[in-house]
């Protein structure tokens, strides 16, 4: 099993590496290599998850390379390879150029999720957290010709790797702490180094995951390629951030500070981005406004306990809302335009496309029986009993939620207007036809939106908890799912109702300010040090180096005339002399017998008298 393990992870890696290398010669071969290598994945990810085998082998000192795969790991591998592969076989129809460098690299970035997932050590999840960041700005940044993308992707990798710079400082306080880099380990660590491994393991979830303060670049990112968008914002890489916690939240627990911090942040961006959401007049904005606030109900989860429906939101969440992006995605390839009010009436025009986009969105409401209503009441019953005031605010972010989701579907669903051509082709020239590669993965993720309640309602939340092997977590009440049911329907029907004349406002559009109140209080600070920096470089340093230069230059003028007038001419004089002794030593040797005796006796004479010199 181990071996399945190992080949989950090195056979997108592997087939990834080899397309994004192979170039334009792989182009035609590169959709069904991709999707091939996705199919095997899934059923290798249904395989570990039933087997749940694990590995450790020698990495560094004091922190092998572990994998492992639980309950919770087994589940969101079956979600992420399910999804991936849904998102792959929409990317045959959508993506046109660069195919091989394309499905190289979402097959790269498949693995690093799935090497996140099953991570059991800090080694592991900091080398599949990294490629995953690295893979994701290639992505982003796809269209590499287009200045305003690559700079998307930029701002997403730099404001992501703020937040992974707690990784390492969660890794360097368990390598202090001498206690080993297991991640189930990290709880039982010693204090103060607990407290400094929870604050880095928090703020790296905090960037991935998009909470606030760090959401803005999930703004950004939407420039990016629509089944990129699909598959890092619902269940790759955003999601990731949702994970860490549940996988981490005894470390929160035992903590304490952390876990009321982490569902603060939870609640406040679920309730922030959600009124960011209802007013956005670009679809892929309120989607990605929507998901930072969805992933504000997993944060909640895992730091309150509710780990079992933090999980079934998780996963409910990823086919929710990959559905929805890749229904935005057929319209923008369809219709050249994500502006809301281009798209009155385009559910009506692509029905398939409409039908299957009025199931995310109710799904998203939390419409019942649709996935995230029964989820979305389990993370609430945690809150409720970790706090009050913190249920209040989860429970706004719920009405929110409905809201957005009613604007969305209320434009969408109307009537098309009288000349809708003239709204479309804003953002590229539509095909007008939604690809049949398209349309079929819209139908399977809306089955998967209409049904994966049943994760959290009974019997299935049974079978799912003993899956996780988790118990005693809160349950909805039967008052509470029917107040939240009632309170998304009313809110669904006044949204949808009143969408037309929902103000945008520029708040709302600029994320309420959080990408310029990053530019003003961080990126212009450092970018200001470095001009202050790279003037003291000019006008001191380079100075200072062109000042020693020509007296170095003299220095080594004089070091060269005094080699060449006494160390040349003693070198010269002592051959000299050399040479002298030499010819002195030859002349004795002259070959003749009679005056090597005459040599021997002078020789012996000499030495005789040295002696009775001596012995007076």
């Amino acid at each position: 099993m181990t071996a399945a393990l190992w080949t989950l992870i090195g056979l997108p890696a592997a087939a990834g590496a080899v397309l994004a290398a192979g170039g334009r010669r792989l182009s035609r071969a590169a959709p069904a290599v991709a999707v091939l290598a996705a199919v095997v994945v899934l059923a290798l990810a249904v395989l570990v998850a039933a087997g749940r085998p694990h590995l450790e082998v020698a990495f560094v000192a004091g922190g092998p390379f572990g994998l492992a795969v639980d309950g919770l790991a087994g589940v969101v591998l079956v979600a992420v390879a399910a999804v991936a592969l849904l998102v792959l076989v929409f990317s045959v129809g959508d993506v046109a150029g660069g195919r091989a460098r394309f499905f190289g690299l979402m097959l790269i970035f498949v693995a690093a999720v799935l090497l996140t997932v099953t991570a059991a050590t800090l080694p592991a999840l900091l080398i599949g957290w990294e490629i995953m960041g690295a893979t994701s700005y290639a992505l982003i940044a796809f269209d590499r010709h287009d200045d305003a993308r690559v700079s998307a992707g930029t701002t997403a990798f730099l404001t992501t790797r703020l937040g992974d710079a707690g990784l390492y400082v969660a890794a360097g306080a368990a390598l202090a702490a001498g206690a080993g880099l297991g991640l189930d380990g990290l709880a039982a660590l010693p204090s103060p180094w607990r407290h400094v491994v929870a604050a880095g393991v928090l703020a790296a979830a905090v960037g991935k995951a998009a909470q606030l303060p760090l959401s803005f670049w999930l703004s950004r990112a939407m420039l990016g390629p629509s089944p990129v968008s699909a598959l890092l914002h619902s269940a790759a890489m955003v999601a990731m951030g949702g994970y860490l916690l549940l996988r981490l939240h005894p470390l929160l627990g035992a903590t304490g500070w952390a876990a009321t911090t982490a569902a603060w942040i939870g609640a406040g961006t679920a309730v922030l981005l959600g009124a960011v959401a209802v007013g956005q007049n670009d679809l892929k904005q309120l989607l990605a406004a929507s998901t930072s606030a969805q992933l504000g109900f997993v944060f909640v989860a895992a730091a309150t306990g509710g780990v079992a429906g933090g999980a079934a939101h998780l996963i409910g969440h990823a086919a929710t809302k990959a559905l929805l992006f890749l229904a935005a995605g057929a319209w923008l390839s369809s219709l050249g335009t994500r502006d809301l009010a281009a798209l009155r009436g385009p559910g009506r025009r692509h029905r398939l496309v409409g039908v299957t986009f009025a199931v995310g969105a109710l799904g998203l409401a939390g419409v019942p029986p649709l996935a995230l209503w029964a989820t979305k009441d389990e993370v609430l019953a945690a809150a409720r009993d970790f706090s009050l005031p913190l249920y209040i605010a989860c429970l706004a972010g719920a009405v929110l939620s409905a809201a957005y989701a009613g604007k969305a579907l209320g434009l969408v669903l109307r009537p098309l207007p009288r000349n809708p051509e003239a709204h479309y082709d804003t953002e590229r020239p539509g095909s007008r036809r939604v690809d049949g590669w398209e349309r079929a993965p819209l139908v399977v993720l809306a089955g998967a939106a209409a049904v994966l309640g049943i994760l959290a309602l009974p019997p299935g939340s049974d079978a799912f908890r003993r899956a996780l092997g988790v118990s005693g977590e809160p349950h909805a009440t039967g008052w509470e799912m029917v107040l939240s049911a009632v309170l998304a329907v009313a809110s669904v029907i006044a949204a949808g109702w009143l969408a037309p004349r929902l103000p945008a406002p520029a708040w709302a559009r600029a994320w309420i300010g959080l990408g310029a109140a990053a530019d003003r209080l961080v990126a212009r600070p450092v970018l200001g040090l470095a001009r202050v920096l790279a003037r003291f470089d000019d006008r001191v340093l380079d100075r200072a180096v062109e000042a020693t230069a020509p007296g170095t230059l003299r220095l080594a003028r004089t070091a060269a005339r005094a080699d060449d007038a006494g160390v040349d001419a003693a070198v010269r004089a002592l051959a000299a002399g050399t040479r002298r002794l030499g010819d002195l030593a030859r002349r004795p040797q002259t070959g003749q017998v009679h005056q090597y005796y005459a040599q021997a006796v002078v020789g012996l004479t000499a030495a005789v008298l040295l002696l009775v010199l001596v012995v007076r």
